[in-house]
């Protein structure tokens, strides 16, 4: 278990989360849905919703909006969505994983079709580039839960696999089936996480100049822009020297 390792966001790049607010908690809203439609509108007995719910707060989405959005599926008064996995290659041969959750699967796929294919990707089959990650749970912290030391030390106590902490936070690695155990366990050292949920980790990762990560940036945002995709996963490692050009 390395809980001191420099800290590496594998999900976005950073400041990429400035997304526009409604898009953000429309897509919060889409899976805060989903999850109370497949388990009990309950958060303490639903994992999924409980992950959901937390995820929303720590973006501030309203609670008025929250209770919604619950509402919505056990009134049954909601669209029919269906999750979906794409895989693909993005800009300097990077691997990306793009989850999604859509009413409407030709929509979706032409437009992440579209996305990659104009951004220097392609898409691939499925399992073309997932065996390259491991399926993890994933629980995050704000850099203000604690010191490294700290967040280590609750963090084996809980149970979880591995730490990587840093300025921007600490990202709390665990099996898939120990994910909401090790969550709530963490609970009452660390406070509320602002987010804990299944994940894609790389096995390794690829290192992208200035050139190809700037189109990549663009590619992960413009997928982000897109209401139907909840997540981007991706291999790639970007130096701090090409984060600092690129701005």
């Amino acid at each position: 278990m390395a809980g001191h390792s420099k800290f590496k966001n594998i999900m976005h790049r950073k400041g990429a989360q400035d997304k526009k607010r409604s898009s953000m908690f429309s897509k919060l809203s889409r899976e805060i849905t989903v999850a109370a439609k497949m388990g009990l509108p309950d958060p303490d007995m639903n994992p999924r919703l409980r992950a959901a719910i937390a995820a929303a707060k720590a973006q501030s989405m309203p609670k008025d909006n929250i209770q919604r959005s619950i509402d919505k599926a056990s009134k049954g008064d909601t669209e029919s969505y269906e999750e979906i996995r794409y895989e693909g290659f993005g800009p300097g041969g990077v691997s990306l994983i793009i989850e999604a959750l859509t009413d409407n699967r030709n929509r979706t796929a032409t437009n992440v079709r579209t996305a990659v294919s104009k951004n220097g990707g392609n898409l691939g089959t499925a399992g073309s580039v997932s065996h390259g990650f491991d399926r993890v749970g994933l629980i995050t912290y704000p850099a203000s839960a604690g010191d490294a030391d700290k967040v280590f030390e609750a963090a084996l106590e809980a149970g979880a696999e591995d730490v990587t902490s840093g300025e921007d936070g600490h990202e709390i690695w665990t099996a898939v089936g120990d994910l909401h155990e090790v969550a709530k366990a963490l609970e009452p050292v660390l406070g509320e996480s602002t987010g804990a949920k299944l994940a894609w980790r790389p096995q390794t990762n690829v290192e992208v100049g200035e050139g190809d990560a700037a189109t990549l940036f663009k590619l992960i945002d413009t997928l982000d822009d897109d209401d139907d995709v909840q997540q981007v996963w991706g291999n790639y490692e970007v130096s701090d020297a090409v984060m600092e050009k690129l701005g």
